[in-house]
């Protein structure tokens, strides 16, 4: 049965996840992961904006609250999406295949699907390098109060990119190379960049704390 992860409570969340249930899983878990980072983001954002002692950092927490509602919203689908692509799988892995026709169709409705897994966790990193990106002018001018908070959400984006890369790369190694060429093509400079960006970010948090 197709869940909607964010109306639970986190103890509901974490007893699914640590069901013998193949969904939900490392997927879901960082689109939930990106989307605490986001809000803590937001919350930097919130209380940086208002506060004369940090009004050289309105302007950025402004863009940051924008992008940070974005992804708190699309967060919550993007779990969603990821678990119902992997039942859809396992549900393509079940249809007949007596006779060769639906043997084609199986196979079809197979990689379908597997290409649709690969894609929704590649957007949850895209949404994760999106967040970091900003993250780093936020780092440096928004409430140093809220530092540690900034870390914190740099390394939940951080796992969020990493983790939704690793389902990326999994779904796409299991179909042919003319399978989500895109996606094979760029997926790399993706976890690079996260990669160097959350450095910078923790470069700026040391320096400030």
């Amino acid at each position: 049965m197709k869940m909607d992860w964010t109306n639970m409570t986190i103890k509901e969340f974490q007893d699914a996840l640590s069901s013998k249930n193949p969904t939900p899983g490392g997927g879901t878990a960082s689109a939930i992961a990106l989307g605490q980072s986001a809000s803590l983001v937001a919350m930097v954002a919130n209380l940086t904006i208002g506060n004369q002692k940090w009004s050289d950092g309105w302007e950025i927490s402004d863009s940051a609250l924008v992008l940070a509602n974005k992804i708190i919203e699309n967060s919550g689908r993007l779990a969603k999406e990821d678990s119902d692509s992997f039942d859809d799988v396992m549900s393509a892995f079940k249809l007949p295949k007596e006779t060769e026709d639906q043997k084609i169709i199986r196979r079809g409705k197979i990689r379908e699907s597997t290409l649709k897994a690969a894609e929704i966790p590649y957007n949850t990193a895209l949404l994760a390098l999106d967040l970091l990106k900003i993250m780093v002018p936020l780092s440096l001018h928004g409430n140093a109060n809220a530092i540690s908070d900034i870390g914190v959400a740099a390394l939940l984006a951080t796992a969020a990119c990493k983790g939704a890369l690793f389902n990326v790369e999994i779904n796409l190694n299991s179909l042919p190379e003319d399978y989500g060429v895109e996606i094979r093509e760029n997926a790399p400079k993706v976890a690079s960049d996260c990669r160097d960006i959350a450095k910078e970010i923790m470069h700026n948090v040391k320096e400030i704390m």
